[in-house]
Formats: C-alpha cells, sequence, structure tokens
C-alpha cells in the first residue's frame, strides 16, 4: 500500500512538474511586424466621404422584390463620384444588378489574383428603437469623434476604407505585381446567394483561382481576451453553419373549462424543454484548438497553465465554456429557440403549437446530424420536425501552415504594434464563405477595434465608428495590398487539387 501511494504520489508530482513547466516556458507563435509606410491622410475628409454612404438607406431584405434597388444604384455613384481615380484605372462590373465587382489589373497577370470583400447592404433598424440612437441611424453624422450611423461598423467601414487605401496608391502611381479584385456584394445580411456567390462563380467561369482572400468576421478585441491585457486581433479562418427546425405539436383541442390531458403547448414544451437541456456536446475544432494554442504564450501565467495544456485540461475547459455564450459557441452546435406560437383566443385550447429553433453548427457537425439529435432528443411521434429550407454547413477551416496567413499577421502587427493576432472560428455567417472553393487562404478579419459594449452595436442601436478607428483601417489597407506581392509565386494554383 505504501509503494502504491509513493508512486502516486511521484505520478503526481511530475505530472504537476510538467504542467508548470510548459507553462513557465512559452515558445511564442507570433510572426513579426511588416513595417507600414505611413502617409498624412486626410482624415476629416474620409470621415465625411463614409458619413455620405452611412445616409443611404441599402437595407437587404430576404425578398428581393422588397429590396430598394433606386438606394444601392444610388450608392454605386456615390462611390463613382467620391473615388475618382478608382473608377478611371480599375475595371467594374455590376454583378446581379446591385452588387459590384472591380478588378486592379497587375503587372504579373499569370499570378492568381487577391481579392478584398465586404458588403455593401445593412440590416433594417428595429421598429421602435429610432428615438434610442444618439444620431438618427442613417444621418451620417460626423460629430463627437466618430461617424455614425447603420454600417458603420457592418460593413460599409471595409468598403470605403478599401477604396480609400486603393485611391491614395493610385494617387502615388502604385499597381500591385498580381491583379486585386474589390468584391462587393449587396445581400450578405441575407446569405449572400445574389452577390457574393454570383461573384464567385463569375471568377471561376473565367477560369481563375485566388491566392488570398479577406472578408469581415473578426476584428481588434482590445480586453475582450481574458489573461491578455493587450490588443487581440482575431483572424477568423472558419465559420459555422446555420439550420432552423420547426417543431409542430399535434394534440387534442377544445374549451378551457374542460381541457385534454394531451394538449399541444404541454407537449411543444417537454420537447423544447428536452432539446435545451440535452445540446450537442462540446468539442475543440481545430480553428479552436489553434487559436488556444496561440494564445497560451501570451497569456498571464493563470490561464497560460490551462492554455498550455490542453492535453489535460480540455475537459475543464470545455465545461467551463457552458457558464460564458460566446465561449460555448466555440465549441458547441449551439441552440436557441427563436419563435413560439400557438392559439387564436384565451379561452381555446389549441389543436397545434409551434416553435423554431435555430442551431449554429460547428466545423465537423452537419444539418444532417442536427436532424438526426433533434428526433433523438425529442422522441415523440407528437411533434413534428420540419427543416427549413435557408440553411447552410460549416465551412473548411483556411490554410494557416504558409505564407498567406503569416503575411496577413504580419500586416496586423504591422498596422497595429503590439497587438497578438490568433485564428478564430467565426459564429456567424459571411460572404466570406462563397469564395471558399477558390482559395484555401480566405480569412475573415475587419481592421477596427471592437470595444466593450461595441457588440450590441453591431445590429443593434448606436452604431459609429470612431474616426481616428477609421483611419487606421485605411492605412491597414493601404499597407496590406502591396504587402500582397511578397506571397510567392506558389501561391499562384490552378485547381481545388491544393484545397485540404
Amino acid at each position: 500500500m505504501r509503494k502504491a501511494l509513493a508512486a502516486i504520489s511521484i505520478g503526481l508530482a511530475l505530472l504537476v512538474t510538467l504542467v508548470l513547466i510548459r507553462a513557465a516556458f512559452p515558445t511564442s507563435l507570433q510572426v513579426d511586424p511588416l513595417p507600414v509606410k505611413r502617409l498624412p491622410l486626410d482624415d476629416a475628409a474620409m470621415a465625411l466621404r463614409l458619413g455620405e454612404a452611412l445616409r443611404i438607406p441599402t437595407i437587404s431584405h430576404p425578398e428581393e422584390s422588397h429590396r430598394d434597388a433606386e438606394a444601392f444604384l444610388s450608392f454605386h455613384a456615390l462611390l463613382e463620384s467620391q473615388f475618382p481615380r478608382v473608377h478611371e484605372k480599375l475595371e467594374r462590373e455590376t454583378v446581379s444588378e446591385l452588387s459590384l465587382l472591380y478588378r486592379w489589373e497587375g503587372r504579373e497577370t499569370a499570378l492568381a489574383p487577391a481579392l478584398l470583400a465586404a458588403h455593401i447592404d445593412v440590416v433594417p433598424i428595429e421598429p421602435g428603437t429610432e428615438s434610442d440612437w444618439d444620431h438618427p441611424a442613417f444621418s451620417g453624422a460626423v460629430t463627437e469623434g466618430a461617424v455614425w450611423g447603420r454600417g458603420a461598423l457592418d460593413d460599409k467601414i471595409n468598403v470605403l476604407a478599401q477604396l480609400e487605401a486603393v485611391e491614395s496608391l493610385l494617387a502615388e502611381g502604385f499597381q500591385p505585381r498580381r491583379s486585386t479584385y474589390l468584391a462587393f456584394g449587396h445581400d450578405e445580411e441575407v446569405g449572400g446567394n445574389r452577390g457574393a456567390a454570383v461573384i464567385a462563380k463569375q471568377i471561376a467561369s473565367r477560369g481563375e483561382t485566388l491566392a488570398f482572400v479577406l472578408d469581415e468576421g473578426g476584428a481588434l478585441t482590445p480586453g475582450l481576451v481574458p489573461g491578455i491585457e493587450g490588443n487581440v486581433a482575431i483572424v477568423g479562418v472558419a465559420e459555422k453553419g446555420y439550420v432552423s427546425f420547426d417543431l409542430v405539436a399535434h394534440g387534442s383541442g377544445g374549451h378551457s373549462s374542460m381541457p385534454p390531458r394531451d394538449q399541444s403547448v404541454v407537449i411543444l414544451s417537454h420537447a423544447v424543454s428536452r432539446i435545451d437541456a440535452n445540446r450537442p456536446p462540446p468539442r475543440l475544432t481545430d480553428a479552436t484548438r489553434s487559436m488556444l494554442e496561440t494564445l497560451a504564450p501570451e497569456s498571464q501565467f493563470g490561464a497560460r497553465v490551462l492554455l498550455a495544456n490542453l492535453w489535460l485540461f480540455e475537459p475543464l475547459l470545455l465545461g467551463l465554456a457552458a457558464f460564458e455564450p460566446s465561449a460555448d459557441a466555440l465549441v458547441r452546435s449551439t441552440t436557441a429557440p427563436t419563435l413560439l406560437s400557438a392559439g387564436v383566443k384565451d379561452n381555446v385550447v389549441p389543436g397545434t403549437a409551434r416553435a423554431t429553433v435555430n442551431y449554429r453548427i460547428l466545423p465537423g457537425d452537419s444539418s444532417a446530424g442536427i436532424a438526426r439529435h433533434l428526433e433523438e432528443t425529442i422522441e415523440d411521434e407528437r411533434v413534428e420536425i420540419i427543416q427549413r429550407p435557408r440553411f447552410r454547413e460549416p465551412s473548411r477551416a483556411s490554410n494557416l501552415e504558409g505564407p498567406a496567413f503569416d503575411l496577413l499577421a504580419s500586416t496586423i502587427r504591422g498596422a497595429f504594434p503590439e497587438t497578438v493576432v490568433t485564428p478564430y472560428l467565426v459564429a456567424g455567417g459571411t460572404d466570406a464563405r462563397h469564395y471558399r472553393d477558390l482559395s484555401p487562404n480566405v480569412y475573415r478579419f475587419s481592421p477596427i477595434p471592437l470595444r466593450p459594449g461595441d457588440r450590441e452595436r453591431l445590429h443593434g442601436t448606436g452604431e459609429r465608428i470612431f474616426v481616428d478607428d477609421y483611419s487606421e483601417a485605411v492605412h491597414f489597407y493601404r499597407a496590406l495590398i502591396p504587402n500582397l506581392d511578397r506571397l510567392p509565386d506558389a501561391e499562384s494554383f490552378s485547381s481545388a487539387d491544393s484545397l485540404h
């Protein structure tokens, strides 16, 4: 017995020693920053141009017939007047009537092009919240050091910042080595099927693949990553899927004075309760594992003990993630009942009741797998499960091993000194997924900080971008576009065989 206890003690001591050594001597995975050539920019004029763009209500709706085409065409005309060099030197195509595709011809046309993406559509303002805005949602007001309005964060900021960068580079006589696309979809907020999806098919029809793609989906997150005091740039390398199911419970109807035992509302409530109590299990995807491994060396010691020893603490971290929605979304296909309906009168027991449940699908899961999980969890023939037609599968992870990700990380670290760059799994959806078959190097990052409270402004009330932050975004794109010339010729690939 003593020998057994001694062996256990020695084993525990060795385990603790190994854990502490791995935490005490981390090896940083950060790349060296690339220098950024900073020229004076007219921040005030740029802010006014962005404000003009925010005044145009380019609101997207699921039904094309509900979209205000004139607003989008007015936006096109505004860009043409604001950026004369871009429209003189770059080829511009209109795609699906309302999306825009620019091509900047490179010096070496045999190289696979790069593509910078953004979207010109915005979500509507929630009825009843108009008066909650400090400045009207489509005012484009430039005041209090910020530009205010819907699209200031999502995503006209990237449209205008990319065009500002190209306009200023053209003024210097710059021409990229490899051709560069600017792709601005008009329906990202409702799926991108007529915008980015058609643009991607158009590029593919020309026999082209892409060496590099950058879209929205990550950001600078000062103070938002536990254990790291400084700036963290989260770069989306994959995104979750999306699927919704209608649950229709069938029971007996009747008068509320003599309610039947098989009431549809009760049946439905039991079903919803079961699926909430039996969510898909958590696990680390490649993207999230890479994120934790990248953050480990940069974290404070307490956090580093856990992150540097995932081989031991992974179950603990998965358990802890359940208590924080943003962390839980990184490790699980999330379950969210979003719509409930039943009945027409307070004294009538309804014969049917309906709920809609939305899932954001973790890479490695699928819509079919979620459907099976629902059936096995509910296990009640009185509940009909109907998958809604609008869905998307999770994306493949982009390439993290190679010059493309390193170049993006080096540019971020050059533009935003002392920033930690990490891969990231995007919980929502972006247009980036439509370009995934054209390149293994599809990344999601907006060069703007999301400070505490800014996440609620996205699709919410009070959306705005500080003028200084907008100027930094323009500097970032001014650096990125010339840096793309550093990608080796091997990044020109001719088929999807190089994807993994």
